[in-house]
């Protein structure tokens, strides 16, 4: 079968959008299925809706990378959107053409193509995802190397070499997954221009007509599609063959933080993306941590112990859903500053991504580390409720004796691999968290419920403060870890409705 390309479509019949020349107006570090599936696809959309009429150069952050594939297809790629809109199952299929190339700088040709992008007319933006390592300083990194080895001196070369040809400042979209990741961005660039010993008009330049964003992403892209079966069938309703194909849920929210005249700028509010420029997205950060990351932590460990699997099964269990559901609206959502719709319909949303007919998502995955993510996605929930009520929340309280339960639960032996238990269905899981963690449970297997909640509670090293002086939280939790352990998880939810 042929592979993807403008010829390889037209053959095809594909009647889709497709722009197949425009300028190159992104430069882009990162070339992999999360950006093809997120960036890209804004931009692509921007052009069939907003008329933005532009390309993105993709730049391979490090060595090894796609940018062969990505030239050989003509930067094409097959981008399926799977998931739920207000409830209804969804499963779209679009031809990506907003990518004209893939640069690989670590071949002279390719840098040298990068440092002519930079210095383009059209470039008008530089986005990059180059994971949470990416934004380092790396003192090791020259001026002269070709490239830098860091991506922020890769981004100080770019953008010096545009200042030395008299081009205007560039709009950065920093999309990796830290905190503050355009400030982050722009303080190593001003740590190489202090090494590199760059001029003082560079430095003004760079701090005062280029524009660093910190941004927020949040759409779970799943990528490649393994099943061959599946892959077999749509390339011949397709009719070509595509290395590239690429996997995202329906939901995409792309928080930028930048200047009022952004939003006009770029193309997304015209094509009625949801790309909203905020003056700050830690607020954004805290509703995606405290609702979308903390009704998986809230809810999975006892839906673990109750039976279930996969989080779609547990959207159509009425308890399951019915306890997460009154977690969120009765007892996070209140606790967030942000307009209350807003917060509803990122809940509501929540619901229908975890429906996801196309995902198995499962809960022993999500299970990862879950003492620090308790303490990071749930704790502080709880303690604004119960700051501005002075009582308990229900559900978070039982969360967290779930948690306990998790990690107790007919405790059989410690291995390298983890904890082994033993949930009620018979089969044996295994805990995996911070050594130290599981060590503790280990120890602590043979205490009393009483016991066993007071030394959790009062570990300040898993939670940085004693628990147990929130008047009638440790009662609570050992209630209910009794009602967990004699009536099980199923029943101890449903109790809390």
């Amino acid at each position: 079968m042929e592979r993807l390309s403008y010829g390889a479509l037209k053959k095809a019949g594909y009647d889709g959008y497709i722009l197949e020349k425009a300028p190159e107006k992104v430069l882009q570090f990162g070339e992999g299925n999360f950006l093809r599936a997120f960036v890209d696809y804004w931009f692509d959309v921007s052009n069939e809706k907003a008329g933005w009429n532009g390309k993105c150069v993709l730049v391979q952050p490090i060595a090894p990378g796609l940018a062969d594939t990505i030239n050989q297809q003509e930067g094409l790629y097959t981008l399926y959107l799977r998931g739920r809109e207000n409830g209804e199952p969804v499963d779209l299929r679009r031809v990506i053409s907003s990518v004209s190339r893939c640069l690989n700088p670590y071949q002279e040709e390719g840098y040298r193509a990068m440092m002519e992008v930079a210095v383009s007319g059209d470039l008008e933006y530089v986005v990059s995802n180059t994971t949470e390592a990416g934004i380092i300083y790396d003192p090791a990194c020259k001026f002269e190397d070709r490239p830098a080895a860091s991506f922020p001196g890769k981004l100080t070369q770019v953008l010096h070499a545009r200042y030395k040809a008299g081009k205007g400042g560039l709009v950065i979209l920093s999309c990796e997954l830290i905190d503050a990741n355009g400030k982050e961005l722009l303080k190593c660039v001003n740590q190489y221009i202090d090494q590199w010993g760059l001029e003082d008009g560079f430095r003004a330049y760079v701090n005062g007509q280029c524009t660093f964003c910190s941004t927020l992403v949040d759409r779970i892209v799943s990528g490649r599609i393994r099943d061959p079966e599946e892959v077999k069938r749509l390339e011949e309703i397709n009719g070509y063959h595509d290395e590239l194909l690429d996997v995202g849920e329906i939901f995409g929210v792309w928080n930028i933080e930048g200047p009022e005249w952004l939003a006009e700028k770029l193309p997304f509010k015209a094509a009625g993306l949801n790309c909203p420029v905020v003056p700050d997205v830690m607020p954004y950060k805290k509703r995606k941590v405290r609702i979308l990351n903390g009704a998986h932590t809230g809810f999975v460990l006892g839906a673990y112990l109750a039976g279930f699997d996969i989080v779609r099964e547990c959207m159509h269990d009425g308890s399951v859903r019915g306890y997460m559901n009154k977690m969120l609206h009765e007892e996070v959502i209140p606790t967030l500053p942000l307009d209350k719709q807003d917060l509803t319909d990122f809940a509501a949303a929540v619901q229908d991504r975890f429906n996801n007919p196309f995902v198995n998502h499962e809960l022993m995955s999500i299970s990862l580390n879950s003492t620090s993510k308790w303490r990071a996605r749930n704790m502080p929930s709880f303690l604004d409720y119960v700051k501005l009520n002075g009582s308990l929340p229900v559900c978070l309280t039982m969360s967290f004796a779930a948690y306990i339960a998790f990690f107790s639960n007919d405790i059989q032996r410690l291995t390298g691999e983890g904890l082994v238990c033993r949930r009620p269905k018979g089969n044996e899981y295994i805990c995996s968290d911070d050594r130290w963690v599981l060590e503790f449970y280990y120890d602590h297997r043979d205490d009393s419920p009483e016991d066993l909640v007071h030394a959790v509670m009062t570990n300040r090293q898993m939670w940085g403060q004693d628990l147990t002086e929130i008047p009638g939280f440790e009662a609570a939790t050992v209630a209910n870890l009794k009602k967990i352990r004699s009536q099980g998880a199923a029943a101890a939810y449903a109790a809390c409705l």
